[in-house]
């Protein structure tokens, strides 16, 4: 079995996806956001923090995300010396989810494990809502919202701020992850149903 990543925008149901891969298939959920909380916190002088600057948080930790991913995903008899096929544990396999993700420089470590592209070795899910309209995002704000998350208690002026932004960034996302194999999924609407689709598509890739 191959290892999941799924990236996306805000919102687009990322965290929900990946329970229910855990809950259907037995994988282990990786948070992304908690990985870059926990370095945001041992290790503040790195500029990997949450909810502060997106674009330097995603570059300053894409080096350990393709180590990481290098690491656990990839056919590598050594490392430091080190033989990393001798610890693994057949069976035991992660989705990691999230999206601070520069698949760019990503990339350009795993080449160091021999990952020439990320769809040779991990199953590759993007989440994007690009049938949307800045309505239908501010009302699932208000609708859906609660303490966790970052919009939570916003005004509308501010909210129709961020939906607005949210339509251009999810069709950037969509560009930019179709360039590395990504395969899209629309949760506009309809999404449990959505999620259904990605399992069943998952089962035939694992089997």
């Amino acid at each position: 079995m191959k290892n999941i990543i799924i990236a996306g925008w805000s919102r687009a149901g990322k965290t929900s996806l990946a329970r229910k891969i855990n809950e259907e298939l037995n994988y282990f959920v990786i948070s992304l956001d908690k990985i870059v909380a926990a370095f945001g916190r041992a290790y503040p002088k790195l500029d990997i923090r949450l909810n502060w600057d997106y674009e330097k948080t995603t570059a300053n930790i894409a080096p350990f995300l393709g180590h990481f991913l290098g690491i656990f995903s990839a056919d590598y008899d050594v490392a430091d010396n080190q033989n990393l096929r001798g610890r693994i544990v057949k069976g035991n396999r992660f989705v990691l989810e999230g999206g601070y993700f520069d698949f760019d420089k990503i990339s350009s470590v795993l080449k160091l494990y021999e990952i020439k592209k990320l769809k040779d070795n991990f199953i590759l899910i993007g989440l994007v809502q690009n049938n949307k309209t800045v309505d239908d995002f501010v009302n699932d704000f208000k609708k859906y919202d609660i303490e966790d998350d970052w919009t939570y208690g916003f005004y509308d002026s501010e909210l129709r701020k961020i939906s607005e932004d949210a339509i251009i960034m999810n069709q950037e996302m969509t560009d930019n992850l179709t360039k590395y194999g990504f395969t899209i999924y629309d949760t506009s609407i309809e999404r449990e149903k959505v999620f259904d689709k990605i399992i069943e598509d998952i089962k035939s890739k694992i089997n």
